[in-house]
């Protein structure tokens, strides 16, 4: 038996991104503060973040075939983003994360991955 060769095949595949979507989604359902940007309906949202996230972590190319490349931050750019937001994000996708039950070191490499990718969107500058 060989070791998985991604962290996509280490996970279980897509089953398990749209596990952690599915359960990250429920956080901003409920949170006031994200919520506001998400269209009513979250189903295609939820459906690119599967694939995206799925991508990145070297399944399939079918986020960029169907969206071309992910351009993060320019996606991103017509929402203010500063430590609140962000830091609400990365609650909602660490609680996700967290509750996977992956193990250790899978668990740790995507929450470094995502805390990154939290911080890297902020564009707006601390109030003061």
């Amino acid at each position: 038996m060989t070791e998985p060769k991604t962290m996509f095949e280490h996970v279980g595949g897509m089953p398990f991104f749209t596990q952690l979507v599915e359960r990250f989604y429920e956080g901003v359902e409920l949170d006031s503060l994200l919520r506001r940007w998400y269209p009513e309906d979250l189903e295609p949202g939820k459906h690119a973040l599967v694939l995206f996230l799925a991508q990145y972590w070297g399944g399939p190319g079918t986020y960029s075939e169907v969206q071309g490349h992910p351009r993060l931050r320019m996606r991103h750019n017509s929402f203010t983003i500063g430590q609140a937001e962000r830091d609400a994000w990365f609650r909602h996708m660490s609680v996700a994360v967290e509750s996977s039950g992956i193990d250790d070191p899978a668990r740790q490499q995507m929450l470094d991955y995502f805390a990154m990718a939290a911080d890297h969107l902020i564009n707006a500058a601390p109030a003061g």
